[in-house]
């Protein structure tokens, strides 16, 4: 049987890879890590790379190249940020590029950071600045019959913003609420308030998203034609994400049990 082209094949199986990761997102709630490993690898290798265009555009530099890959909806784009455990965030300190991983927090379309306000990402990004932020989500490694064809199986936003310091009293409580619940699901209602003495201490970013884009790729790997007839081993060897058990730090009270928290965050990161 003739192969197919690699334009057809990622024509094809668009719709049918968004359907299945959509259904592997939703059935994760519910079910155990090894369980959504077996889909994943099952559906995987089933699959060829999926892509999705759009027709809004954001600025050159903001753009992403492979077009084919791209996608600038907002709801493409949350589920991304929503999955992720951090975000790399890349700013300029004394004309030099920096960047740093941090956790965060997403409201509405404010993404959220936070750290000592001596530290130097709150120092610098206290005036308004411009940064550019990454999340990465790794979902497979692509091996084909050449290392050409190698690739990965992933998920990536990348948005560009503007930075403020956050000056409200209550909104930088909401944020420090939310960038601690994105991590552990709960958590906030389970240990004792924040003191006026920490909120003081902690400086909070604000990053107004300006332009978001994703880009993914999922799926097996696309040979050339003639290739195919070679006796190599080709597919998907999938990468996923648990968090493990808890462990207790030696110092708890008789009595103390573990809270829901970490259980709903390996619900939300399986």
């Amino acid at each position: 049987m003739k192969q197919k082209t690699r334009q057809t094949v990622r024509a094809q199986t668009q719709t049918t890879c968004r359907a299945n990761w959509s259904h592997i997102a939703d059935f994760a709630q519910n079910r155990g890590p090894e369980t959504v490993k077996t889909m994943t690898a099952e559906m995987t290798l089933e699959a060829a790379p999926s892509t999705s265009t759009r027709e809004t555009k954001p600025p050159k530099f903001a753009r992403v190249r492979t077009s084919l890959r791209a996608d600038y909806d907002w709801n493409t784009i949350l589920p991304i940020l929503e999955s992720s455990l951090v975000v790399h965030v890349g700013f300029m300190d004394e004309d030099r590029p920096m960047v740093i991983p941090m956790a965060f927090a997403v409201m509405d379309r404010t993404i959220y950071i936070h750290g000592a306000k001596a530290a130097r990402i709150v120092k610098k990004m206290s005036k308004d600045s411009q940064v550019c932020l990454t999340f990465t989500l790794i979902d497979g490694i692509v091996a084909a019959r050449s290392a050409f064809h190698h690739s990965v199986n992933y998920r990536t936003a990348v948005i560009h913003g503007t930075a403020r310091l956050v000056t409200d009293h209550q909104e930088a409580w909401d944020s420090l609420k939310a960038i601690t619940e994105h991590l552990l699901p709960g958590r906030w209602d389970e240990v004792r308030p924040m003191t006026e003495k920490e909120q003081i201490s902690t400086g909070v970013i604000a990053i107004e998203i300006e332009h978001a884009s994703a880009k993914i790729r999922q799926g097996a790997p696309v040979d050339d034609e003639e290739d195919y007839a070679l006796p190599y081993w080709a597919g998907v060897v999938p990468v996923t994400t648990s968090l493990g058990q808890p462990i207790d730090d030696g110092k708890l009270l008789d009595g103390v049990k573990v809270p829901a928290s970490p259980t709903n965050a390996a619900r939300k990161f399986a």
